[in-house]
Parts: C-alpha cells; sequence; structure tokens
C-alpha cells in the first residue's frame, strides 16, 4: 500500500502561532484561553492539564481569578475586545494575522459607505469576530441559496471571505452578486495556505483509491477539506484521530490519501498514517 500525505498537512501558521504563545504562558497564573485557542479538543485538552481553561462570550469575567487571557487564533469583536479590556485581565492576542487584516478592511469599506457581504459560516467564531468590526450595513452569506435570496437596497458592496473558505465556492457566490448589477469590491481574504492545502487535497484525493481527511469536527478549514476530497473521491473519511478510524475499511487498497486541517497536530497526522501502513 502506498500512503501519500498531503505536505500542507497539519499545523498553518496562524495556529501554530497562537498555540506556541499559549505554551509560552503556561508557566503564569490563572492563564484563560478566549474560546478554545483552535478547533482540536486534544489540544485544547493537553493545555487544561497545564492549567490553561477556556472561557466564551457568557463567562462572567468578575468572578474568575485575575490573570492572563490569550484570545483565540480566530479572534474576536471589537465589543469582546472591550470587555476582556475593563475586566482587568492581561490580553494577548493570538488573532491570526490574515483575519485581524480582514478587521481593518472591514472597518475601512464600512467607514466608506458601501455594504459588507463576509462569504462564510454565520456560525463561526472567525466570522462572529470579523462582523463585530464591520458596520451596521453588514450580511452573512455561507451558501449559493443564500447568496440568490440575498437582496440588499444598497448598490456598493464590498465582499470578504472568511481565510478558510472555500475558493470555488467564494468565486460562485461572487459571481451571483455581479450578475444582480451591484457595484463590487471583491476581496479575496482566503488565505494563500488555505488556497494551496485545498489545491493539493483536491489533487491528491483525484489519484488515490480513499482519502483520509483528519481534523477537529468543529473546524471549518477542516470541513472544506473534507468537501472538496469527496467531490473527487468517494472514499473519503473525515476523522479527528487515529481511534476513529476503521482501518479495515481501506485494506486491499492500493493508495491511500492523507491530507489534515490547520488545527491538526503533527504527532496524530503520524499516527494515522503509521495504522495505513500495519
Amino acid at each position: 500500500m502506498e500512503v501519500i500525505v498531503a505536505k500542507t498537512a497539519g499545523f498553518c501558521f496562524g495556529v501554530k502561532r497562537a498555540v506556541e504563545k499559549v505554551y509560552s504562558n503556561t508557566d503564569k497564573e490563572h492563564v484563560y484561553t478566549y474560546g478554545p485557542i483552535i478547533h482540536n479538543e486534544e489540544v485544547v485538552a493537553d493545555l487544561e492539564k497545564k492549567g490553561v481553561h477556556v472561557i466564551e462570550e457568557d463567562t462572567d469575567l468578575d468572578i474568575i481569578e485575575k490573570g492572563t487571557v490569550i484570545v483565540r487564533a480566530h479572534g474576536a469583536g471589537r465589543e469582546e475586545f472591550e470587555r476582556l479590556r475593563n475586566s482587568g485581565l492581561e490580553i494577548e492576542d493570538a488573532t491570526c494575522p490574515f483575519v485581524s487584516k480582514i478587521y481593518r478592511i472591514v472597518e475601512e469599506e464600512s467607514a466608506a459607505g458601501r455594504t459588507v457581504i463576509i462569504v462564510g459560516n454565520a456560525a463561526h467564531p472567525e466570522v462572529k469576530g470579523i462582523k463585530g468590526w464591520s458596520g451596521e450595513h453588514t450580511y452573512v452569506v455561507g451558501s449559493i441559496e443564500e447568496a440568490n435570496n440575498l437582496n440588499i437596497s444598497a448598490k456598493k458592496i464590498s465582499i470578504v471571505s472568511q481565510t478558510t473558505f472555500n475558493l470555488k465556492k467564494f468565486q460562485e457566490i461572487v459571481e451571483i452578486f455581479e450578475k444582480k448589477g451591484y457595484d463590487i469590491k471583491c476581496l479575496n481574504t482566503i488565505c494563500n495556505a488555505t488556497e494551496v492545502r485545498q489545491n493539493e487535497a483536491r489533487q491528491i484525493a483525484s489519484n488515490v483509491d480513499a482519502m483520509i481527511v483528519i481534523g477537529g469536527k468543529n473546524s471549518s478549514n477542516t470541513q472544506k477539506l473534507f468537501e472538496i476530497c469527496k467531490e473527487e473521491c468517494s472514499n473519503t473519511y473525515y476523522i479527528q484521530t487515529a481511534e476513529d478510524m476503521d482501518f479495515n475499511s481501506i485494506r486491499g487498497m492500493q493508495r491511500i490519501g492523507i491530507t489534515a486541517g490547520a488545527s491538526t497536530p503533527k504527532k496524530i497526522i503520524e499516527e494515522v498514517q503509521t495504522r495505513c501502513q500495519i
């Protein structure tokens, strides 16, 4: 059996930076992350063992011990940052720089009087954070159907994307708004690492008998990888760890492909690769 592991599988720059920032603070007393630092349960559990606790939007900051709070890689809205600052907590900002860049873009576009459309998952913390830096006239669109159904009175719209969105779908959604006759300013904010990872996953999946996609169940970029791989290879599996995989289902196959989301630790990828070859 030949096992092909994507070169781009695993931690991206933003995730690596965020995780390292948390681990470098574990020697302090009372360390928190604002939301799970990344969408990977194994990493979050390991940090919990080291005394790092997760606080959420609904956490009463007045009753927690004062210490250091690290804002997750997905970022947070303007009001959330202000709430943290007003609480007296020391803030370490681990927001991915590519996400922070979108904050500045939507602020500028809103200030210029343009309606902002964010292409992405409305429930995802990154998208919530981006919306929190945009103006009143902001909409979130996550599918072709939603794009077709959205009709706004503004003539000038600026379109940005969640950094991990499927590039092909983003382009299709932009085309829908172009056909509606709006004055469009398209700002493709899908990060380059995401685009490269998606392209590599598609190429591998089209040339293997089975494809394994590894990542957290709440990881948006892993979900997109699974969708892309499934289009190319019907035998595509979505797992979080090697324990989730029935390796008997791929026995006898000639070529197996493996890719992983941006929040997947290297050791998990290596374990899956090893189990494939046993």
